[in-house]
């Protein structure tokens, strides 16, 4: 399998990662471009791994010799699951979100309500609302999704 944990020498790749997935997913929702191209910015998101063991130790990628992918959990709540565009469509996203819920016993997450293509995959591999929502912010929308037995 080309899931494994995540370690050190990853820190850059899962930071670009996260980096490319947001601007590219988030900033044509919110398009608030002092975030998206000024605070986030890789070495500080690469930062935040290297300084807290306990995330990276919760962070699995998809390597097939070059890291495509990422999920982050937290117990059994799944925090970021990421592809990086070129390789989405692929199946990249489902094998780790598979490795999270059997391997892993993740089965819940949040997901930002106006992210149609991301509800829509959750919802294929098994997902759905709980009817729980939450603001993140004071005006970013969440819903709560969990995996169905």
């Amino acid at each position: 399998m080309a899931i494994r944990q995540a370690t050190i020498s990853d820190v850059s790749r899962i930071a670009e990662l996260i980096v490319t997935n947001y601007r590219t997913n988030f900033y044509p929702i919110f398009k608030y471009d002092a975030f998206y191209f000024g605070e986030l910015n890789v070495l500080d998101t690469a930062k935040e791994y290297l300084d807290n063991p306990d995330i990276l130790n919760n962070t699995y990628v998809f390597d097939d010799g070059v890291v495509k992918g990422m999920i982050r959990l937290d117990d059994r709540q799944i925090i970021k699951l990421f592809v990086e565009p070129q390789f989405q469509s692929q199946k990249i996203g489902a094998k780790l979100l598979n490795f999270a819920t059997k391997e892993k016993k993740a089965d819940w997450l949040w997901v930002l309500e106006q992210n149609e293509r991301g509800i829509a995959f959750y919802k294929r591999n098994g997902f759905d609302f709980t009817g729980e929502k939450m603001l993140e912010d004071d005006y970013v929308s969440l819903l709560k999704m969990k995996l169905q037995k």
